[in-house]
């Protein structure tokens, strides 16, 4: 399983096969699928994490049901562009994963993706238990939605 750049995994993509966005945490995986035109992202149920080989069972069957060519993954990028911690569980996480699927992976800089995610509930009135627990699939759907809006304005300009 390669890592590609965004436009790569696009490129490379088969016919009839959408993205998906994911916001690794520590306790759940945030998922979020596109549309076949690559236009929307729309986020589905959270995966609860417990240990590596199930985690990657329960994704790779969630991502052969949605008919997923490829996966965004947030990289929890710090502020000033450096990468700590998180960062790293997300790459190890990755280079794991390339021991159980071909499916490539790009890496999105989710940045205040999960801040986003929880204003965008809160707009829409969800209350606080409700919001824990769809945080990190909104958060998903804002990996996945930003990677869509970049290679639509890159195919346009």
């Amino acid at each position: 399983m390669p890592v590609l750049t965004l436009e790569e995994l696009a490129a490379g993509l088969e016919k009839g096969k959408v993205l998906a966005g994911l916001d690794l945490g520590t306790k759940t995986i945030g998922v979020a699928i596109s549309d076949l035109g690559l236009t929307l992202a729309t986020p589905r149920d959270v995966l609860r994490r417990k240990k590596f080989t199930i985690d990657a069972d329960a994704l790779m069957e969630r991502l052969t049901r949605e008919s997923v060519g490829g996966c965004v993954i947030g990289l929890p990028v710090n502020m000033d562009g450096s990468e700590g911690p998180r960062a790293q569980a997300t790459r190890a996480f990755v280079r794991n994963m390339a021991g159980v699927t071909d499916t490539p992976f790009a890496f999105w800089d989710e940045r205040l993706s999960t801040v986003a995610a929880e204003r965008a509930l809160i707009e829409m009135d969800v209350s606080r238990r409700k919001r824990s627990e769809r945080i990190d699939s909104a958060a998903a759907a804002f990996i996945l939605q930003g990677a869509l809006d970049r290679l639509s304005s890159a195919l346009r300009g």
